[in-house]
């Protein structure tokens, strides 16, 4: 059973619940096929809206602790993660105690909105878009 639709999704796509095996035939005629879709419609427009409606308040709780994205113009001085320096991070005592963030290098460019390119020395080895 899905948590927020409370319906099986067998029976979200044929409209009944699964038969188990051992319960009894009902006997007599079978529903008209109009009846039958507009019973499958009904349950898959109910799964859909509580679906839609769950994924609303996900993004509601989501974006409380979201914050827009810092806007870099050329120029600017940005801290450069060590992260991105791994490689070049071996041979320190501990990743623990290693600083977060190196030396502050100027934004040469900005590629996107989330991409700049940083004027880095020769001795730093990684790409300068980041």
């Amino acid at each position: 059973m899905h948590i927020r639709t409370k319906v099986l999704p067998f029976e979200t796509n044929s409209g009944q619940n699964p038969r188990m095996g051992f319960e009894l035939r009902k006997k007599g005629k079978y529903e008209s096929t109009a009846k039958f879709t507009e019973r499958i419609k009904e349950v898959q427009g109910e799964a859909r809206a509580a679906l839609a409606k769950a994924q609303e308040d996900m993004r509601k709780y989501v974006d409380r602790h979201r914050s827009e994205a810092v806007e870099y113009k050329v120029g600017d001085l940005v801290l450069l993660r060590t992260k991105d320096l791994k490689w070049q991070m071996i041979g320190r005592r501990s990743k623990k105690l290693t600083e977060r963030f190196v030396r502050s290098y100027k934004v040469k460019a900005i590629i996107s909105n989330n991409t700049v390119e940083l004027e880095l020395p020769t001795t730093v080895k990684i790409h300068p878009a980041k």
